[in-house]
Parts: structure tokens; C-alpha cells; sequence
């Protein structure tokens, strides 16, 4: 398909620089056959009992670090832990590092540069790894905002960007959807008959990459690493086999629980990496409802959400959306989408 089939207008102020608080005060849209305007708070009443919810348990790092390298000053997005204290990292101004190139991030936190990337980015050797790496990322690294929130990140980003679900480290981008639930929510779907279990998938900031090509057929989709446990999965198919819907929490459990899913819809435990790319036409084989925030025109979100729930009835809600003033992208307001009919 066309990528300009993805685009759509969207007024700037709309995006969302700060998240609502409390969380659970995001709005709801729900989109099935009609639009509804609705609240988080409203999600027990709009699922039923016996449904599981299946959130993403990554934590994001503080994986920007402002670095020098002599007297020019360098940008770094970490992307991709590769073991051992080498990591793969988006670099601004990376047509000026050279391998073997020194990155002083502090007086006693560096790197030097092992390999310039045919992709664009470059391969990183830190001077520590395991603890070390991680207090000293605690101390010199910064919360990755997307490129759309258009302001330095600052203490508040520390706990507003991690999801009530955060217990493993290793994401650089937040699974936006898990950033609405708070202990309150979770407390009325427990009351209510509905499940919630957690999959970790690590979001990459590969994710907010421009898709550069005309179609999606040659577009190479970026690679996250994930797991599923034995138990995990087996409460899931559990769940389904005895009537209950499955409701990805995001885009990022979906891609997952997919890659995961046999052709007869069952999840087998899983640990790995996928670069799953969905568009319209995929047939989706392990969730009846997606749980997800409003994702930015000509992206591979919207594309996925577009497979989802159809592309002419997605742009009809981003349209809705947009002229009912709700807030957009990561600290935005939330949309429950039901699954369209196989064409």
C-alpha cells in the first residue's frame, strides 16, 4: 500500500506535552461500528467478565545522554542493548563520529565508538557494564522523549513516562497505553470480572523513526526483543478457551502476542526479538480488542491500528478525534478499538 494512504491533518496543538493527571482521567474513545466518547474510568463497563488484559512490563531507561567528543558536543539515543556493555544508538551529527572515536559523558562515564552502522547508527563500548553501566545512566542519562514533545525532559518525566506496569528495564521508548491505569482502574477491573497479566517487549526507539520509502512493502521494520513466560501464555489461552477476550494494552503487546501466536491462535511461550510489520490485510490471530493511544499520520502505529480496526473507520475516528479536541500521542488521551470483520 501507499504510505500517503496513512496521512492525515492534524492541528499542533492537539499534541500532548504533559500527561492528565490522575492517569485514569485520560478520555476514551471507543471505536466499533459508531464512535463513542467515553473515560478511562468507564473501560470495566465497556469490557465483560471473563476478558484479560495483557499489559507491557518494560521499563523505560534514561537512555538519551548528551555526551562530548573533544569540543563538539554529541546526542546519543540508546537503542539496542547488545551484552557486555556494547549498545547500538542513534546519534545526532553521526556522519562526524569515526570508529574508534572517544564520547565523554561525564568525568568518569564514556564510550568509544566500535562501528559506524550501515542503518545510520553507530555501535557503542562503554567503559562499564551490568550496575555500574546502570547508576551511572541513572546519574547522566536523560528520559527519551519522543521528538514531537518539544522540550527538554525534567524530573516529572522520571515517573510520568513509566506505566504502573514497569518492572523490567530495557525500553527507550514507553508502551504508551499502560500510562492510563493507575491502582484505582486496576481495583474496578479486578471488582469487575477482568483480568490483567503482563508480556514484556522492550520498545526501541526505532518506533519513532520516518518510514522513508513510498510503500510499505519496502519498508524494513525496526526489531524489538521481548518474552512471554509458560505461565503467562498458558493464562491467556486459558482465558480465550473459556469465552474471554483478549485486550492488548498497546500496540507493543500486540505485536508481541501475535509473533508469539500459532496459526490457531494459541500463544506459546517466547523470547526472542520480532520486527513484525502489520498493515491491512494482516489476519490477526491472538487479539479481539486493542487498548492504544492516537498515533502520528504515515507511521507504522497507525498503519497497525489501521489493519486493526480498518483504515477508512481509523481515519473517521482520527477525524472525530481532532475536531472533539482530545490530546494525542505518548501523554495523550486513549482509544478502545474492536477488531473489524475480515474483508
Amino acid at each position: 500500500m501507499r504510505v500517503d494512504e496513512f496521512d492525515f491533518d492534524l492541528a499542533p496543538e492537539l499534541i500532548a506535552a504533559r500527561p492528565v493527571h490522575p492517569r485514569d482521567a485520560s478520555r476514551l474513545l471507543v471505536v466499533r461500528e459508531r464512535l463513542e466518547d467515553r473515560a478511562m474510568l468507564d473501560l470495566p463497563s465497556l469490557l465483560r467478565p471473563g476478558d484479560l488484559l495483557v499489559a507491557n512490563d518494560t521499563r523505560v531507561i534514561p537512555a538519551r545522554l548528551m555526551g562530548v567528543r573533544g569540543a563538539a558536543k554529541v546526542e546519543l539515543t540508546l537503542h539496542r542493548d547488545l551484552g557486555g556493555g556494547r549498545w547500538r544508538a542513534f546519534a545526532k551529527g553521526a556522519k562526524k563520529l569515526k570508529e574508534g572515536d572517544r564520547v565523554d559523558f561525564g568525568d568518569d562515564f564514556r564510550a568509544r565508538v566500535a562501528a559506524k552502522n550501515v542503518e545510520g547508527d553507530v555501535t557503542l563500548e562503554f567503559d562499564r557494564e551490568g550496575p555500574g553501566f546502570k547508576a551511572a545512566l541513572m546519574q547522566y542519562g536523560h528520559v527519551p522523549l519522543p521528538p514531537y514533545i518539544k522540550r527538554p525532559d525534567d524530573a516529572a518525566d522520571r515517573g510520568d513516562y513509566q506505566t504502573i506496569f514497569a518492572a523490567r528495564d530495557g525500553a527507550v521508548a514507553a508502551p504508551t497505553a499502560g500510562l492510563h491505569f493507575t491502582e484505582r482502574l486496576l481495583s474496578l477491573l479486578e471488582a469487575a470480572g477482568i483480568g490483567c497479566i503482563t508480556v514484556t517487549l522492550h520498545v526501541g526507539a526505532g518506533t519513532f523513526l520516518p518510514i522513508k520509502v513510498t510503500d510499505t512493502a519496502a519498508h524494513q521494520m525496526h526489531e524489538e526483543t521481548g518474552s512471554i513466560d509458560a505461565a503467562t501464555a498458558q493464562r491467556i489461552n486459558r482465558a480465550r478457551a473459556g469465552g474471554g477476550r483478549i485486550v492488548a494494552v498497546g500496540t507493543t503487546v500486540l505485536r508481541l502476542l501475535e509473533t508469539a501466536a500459532r496459526d490457531d491462535g494459541v500463544i506459546e511461550p517466547f523470547a526472542g526479538s520480532t520486527a513484525l510489520f502489520i498493515t491491512p490485510g494482516y489476519r490477526f490471530k491472538a487479539i479481539d480488542l486493542l487498548l492504544t493511544n492516537f498515533h502520528l499520520p504515515r507511521s507504522t502505529l497507525f498503519m497497525l491500528v489501521s489493519a486493526f480496526a480498518g483504515l477508512a473507520r481509523m481515519k473517521s475516528a482520527y477525524a472525530h478525534a481532532g475536531a472533539a479536541r482530545y490530546r494525542f500521542f505518548s501523554y495523550g488521551d486513549a482509544c478502545l478499538l474492536h477488531r473489524a470483520a475480515p474483508e
